[in-house]
């Protein structure tokens, strides 16, 4: 039977906080802009609307619709293994924990637009010399800062650092 202790706790709040400072944004850009619209802010930054049917970089996006359904199990699933994982977790394992919180809180923010409106809302447009990175939003920042973070703490301590504690 999984424990929650207070370190469980924690990175389930910091779970939750990158979920719902997601939803808010994407809530705020929603009320604010129309699908397509775009504000300029500086030479590499920009405010868009857009949706994403696909996964990341729009991967999938013109299936035919079951990429929505395929997704969502598999975000589905891979929270289920993330919120056990983190349980199990040893208290000294803070990086690894902060990382898994970080992917949880992005995978559920994504995965709430999935079901909820049949696609995630990306507005992050970052650009340099007329190339654009693909537009995201804070989920998929949450589970890509919290994917390097996850890379480097194995590559600083690891795979096995458990084991070592």
């Amino acid at each position: 039977m999984l424990r929650l202790r207070g370190q469980t706790l924690v990175w389930f709040a910091i779970a939750a906080a990158v979920l719902l400072l997601d939803q808010w944004s994407k809530l705020w850009i929603v009320e604010r802009y129309a699908y397509g619209d775009t504000e300029f802010f500086s030479s590499f930054f920009n405010l868009v609307r857009a949706h994403n049917y696909g996964a990341a970089f729009s991967f999938l996006s013109d299936a035919g619709g079951w990429q929505r359904w395929g997704f969502s199990l598999l975000a589905t699933v891979i929270s289920g293994v993330i919120i056990v994982w983190i349980a199990r977790l040893p208290v000294q394992r803070k990086l690894e924990g902060l990382a898994l919180a970080l992917i949880l809180g992005g995978a559920l923010g994504n995965l709430y637009d999935r079901l909820t409106l049949g696609y995630v809302v990306d507005f992050l447009d970052f650009h340099w010399s007329g190339k654009h990175f693909p537009a995201f939003n804070v989920a998929d920042a949450g589970i890509s800062v919290g994917a390097a973070i996850l890379i480097f703490d194995t590559l600083i301590n690891g795979p096995d650092a458990e084991s070592k504690e």
